[in-house]
């Protein structure tokens, strides 16, 4: 089975891939559309993308795309912990510029500040792009921010570790395919849920409120409500919501029909479980 992820190697999404599908062959992916179009067009099976950081909150693009794409659905979603390294290529001492997915960046502003506030900055498609760049360019003083095995892989030098801005950093990865049915891991699992992407029928006094409704009287809990644009003019927005709870087939599918009912657009993009991948 071909599995696609967001590359290129040693990307923080491949070590989730390769927890997830130690058995499947690992494509990378130059971006998370790339990604969607692999399951789209059939040259993936599946792939692994992120949607969630705990310090940087949620990856737009994935959910962008979930939206953008039919009959693509997640599967399964699954935490691992996130450890950012600063290394440089071993021929240089020093360095004038870092380079790293925005990401990275962000779950390290602290850091470099405290330490190199003066240096600038460069956004990059990926951890690994990035650590990848370096080792090609070593006439270049250039600094990455990436993974261990990055640093093993390309052979740069590591000058500092765990340099997150919180320890407790991590990063949910969903498993995305043309399947609706939930895929099972050997892993622990933390919770279960169901992903929907609701859209208004229009902008009008008590509609959010009116789709809440629909799920606090069957006391069905929200665990994520979350509105991003729709890209076609100010205050046109869909949500996404998790709803935290086992699927039941008469309680939940009626809570749809009803939304459907006053005229929202429902798109249920999966019930699934949730991991804990080890570090």
């Amino acid at each position: 089975m071909m599995i696609a992820f967001l590359g290129p190697h040693a990307s923080f999404t491949q070590l989730a891939a390769s927890q997830i599908f130690p058995h499947h062959e690992l494509i990378p992916q130059s971006s998370i559309l790339d990604c969607f179009v692999a399951v789209q067009n059939g040259t993936a099976e599946k792939a692994v993308v992120p949607l969630e950081n705990s310090i940087e909150g949620t990856v737009s693009m994935t959910l962008d795309y979930l939206y953008d794409f039919e009959n693509i659905f997640i599967e399964t979603e699954a935490i691992m912990p996130i450890s950012h390294q600063l290394m440089i290529h071993p021929e240089n001492k020093d360095f004038t510029k870092v380079i790293s997915h925005p990401q990275a960046l962000a779950q390290t502003f602290h850091f470099r500040f405290d330490h190199y506030k003066n240096i600038a900055t460069q956004d990059y498609s990926s951890t690994s792009a990035a650590a990848k760049l370096i080792a090609e360019n070593p006439h270049e003083k250039w600094a990455a921010i990436a993974n261990s095995y990055a640093a093993k892989l390309y052979g740069l030098k590591i000058i500092h570790q765990n340099i997150q801005d919180f320890e407790q950093n991590h990063t949910k990865f969903i498993v995305i395919s043309k399947n609706k049915k939930s895929l099972r891991l050997e892993f622990p699992k933390t919770s279960e849920k169901t992903s929907l992407l609701i859209t208004l029928p229009e902008d009008h006094a008590g509609g959010l409120h009116q789709v809440l409704s629909v799920f606090a009287w069957r006391k069905m809990n929200l665990s994520k409500i979350e509105s991003r644009t729709m890209k076609k003019s100010l205050g046109n927005y869909f949500f996404f919501i998790n709803v935290a709870s086992e699927w039941h087939p008469v309680l939940s599918e009626n809570a749809l029909e009803e939304l459907r009912l006053f005229g929202a657009d429902v798109k249920f993009i999966g019930h699934y479980n949730e991991y804990m991948l080890e570090d």
